[in-house]
């Protein structure tokens, strides 16, 4: 749950953010004291509240199918994601606003030239006692726009309707466009692996990857279903589930997630921990689900894979986020005591974490988290936040695979990192 501190910040981010759409998207754009601008900034006050509350009380409701958190959920995260695309297009869109309107100021400036002086003439006797009068202080006449300043208004008007028009159209495009890509399938992506301790025996052998499903009040059982019907398809040998499953606790989204006991594989189904199931209560009742539908959960262990007469160590540890309850990954308990001639591979919700499995010698790390950024620019902040951001990279001599996951967290939208489930298969170095 979210603290009171990160509410306020929340809350006083998005007043800052929405003052400065009232300034492009209704001061720029409507008359003062006209019914438009007072409609508007209605508009304007209700989703700056909207947006926040989203993100704070959506947590209150039953994220489950038949719940109440989808009725916050759907409108608030969907314009959470439009907020993001609106300031990013006006961003894009002010400096050739400011040469724009620099350029009418200087031509309305040159076009009324220097204004007329009038100066006091007094009346004289004659030539002989006509004397010079003296300077007498102007009165200031009052403010009447001319021709040209009202040409200028005009003209700013023009360009706040076009400025406005243009950033809202490219806003619900990019949203439109976004939704769609994350209310779809996921694109299925078939990577191959080479790792040098794999032999010709192993070589070949398949693994399905999926991540951040994120089951909660916007994707439910039917989600799952299709996640479980598309890893079917590709016939792996092992899948794995590699965190974040769902929003929200077991009792609520349990049934959600039931649709898993569908998965086949020829060498089983695992599961390990991601930071979204420590943000609510009973991890452990998750872990227990997970095995109700016949998807182990490693936790901080291995299990030994036999292919062909070859072995393969797969190990999983908890997320980072559990050290803050007493919990977290142990990858000496995980990997303690194994077969070093053997490759491993494993499973840790967190690409961060590849630093700590390149010093234990882990050959291929799979991870999820980032979501491959979900929604550009964001892609930027989670490629610097972490060594490997979406695909196939390597952290010193450990190769990591980051899937951009299944679901979608927030907004409804992927824009530039599709959602995808991921089909590995091993390769050897040596000739088969």
């Amino acid at each position: 749950m979210l603290g009171i501190g990160l509410w306020a910040l929340m809350l006083a981010g998005s007043a800052v953010v929405h003052y400065y759409l009232w300034i492009r998207l209704v001061r720029d754009t409507t008359g003062p004291r006209t019914p438009a601008r007072r409609l508007a900034t209605s508009g304007v006050v209700l989703s700056a509240l909207l947006a926040p509350a989203t993100r704070m009380l959506t947590p209150l409701f039953d994220p489950s199918d038949g719940g109440g958190g989808r009725f916050l959920a759907w409108p608030g995260y969907t314009l959470i994601g439009v907020l993001l695309y609106l300031l990013l297009a006006l961003a894009v869109l002010e400096l050739p606003r400011a040469l724009l309107l620099r350029r009418w100021r200087r031509s309305a400036g040159q076009q009324a030239g220097p204004a007329p002086v009038r100066v006091p003439v007094t009346a004289a006797a004659g030539p002989e006692t006509a004397t010079p009068p003296a300077p007498a202080a102007a009165e200031p006449a009052p403010a009447v726009p001319g021709e040209e300043d009202q040409r200028l208004l005009g003209r700013r008007l023009f360009l706040g309707r076009a400025v406005g028009t243009v950033a809202g159209v490219t806003a619900l495009g990019t949203v439109g466009y976004g939704m769609s890509s994350a209310l779809g399938d996921p694109l299925v992506q078939r990577v191959p692996v080479t790792l040098s301790k794999v032999n010709p025996r192993l070589a070949g052998l398949r693994i399905a990857v999926v991540s951040d499903i994120h089951l909660g009040p916007l994707l439910g059982r039917a989600h799952t279903e299709r996640i479980v019907r598309m890893v079917n398809g590709l016939q792996a040998d092992l899948v794995t589930i590699v965190g974040d499953l769902a929003d929200g606790t077991a009792s609520q989204l349990g049934p959600a997630a039931r649709p898993l006991k569908a998965l086949e594989s020829r060498y089983g189904n695992f599961f390990v921990t991601g930071n979204h199931e420590y943000l609510y209560d009973g991890v452990e009742d998750w872990l227990d689900e997970m095995r109700n539908v016949g998807v182990r959960p490693l936790v901080n262990e291995r299990v030994e894979i036999r292919h062909n007469g070859a072995h393969l160590d797969l190990a999983g540890v908890e997320d980072l986020a559990g050290e803050e309850f007493g919990r977290g990954p142990d990858l000496g308990r995980a990997l303690g005591g194994r077969d070093l001639s053997r490759p491993v591979v494993l499973l840790a919700h967190q690409p961060v974490f590849a630093d700590e499995a390149a010093r234990h010698g882990v050959d291929l790390q799979l991870s999820g988290h980032t979501h491959g950024g979900q929604m550009f620019p964001l892609t930027a902040v989670t490629s610097l936040a972490n060594p490997v951001n979406s695909g196939l990279g390597r952290v010193e001599d450990t190769q990591v695979y980051v899937t951009n996951g299944a679901g979608f967290f927030g907004p409804p939208v992927r824009v530039g990192a599709p959602a995808e489930i991921t089909l590995l298969e091993l390769r050897s170095p040596l000739p088969v």
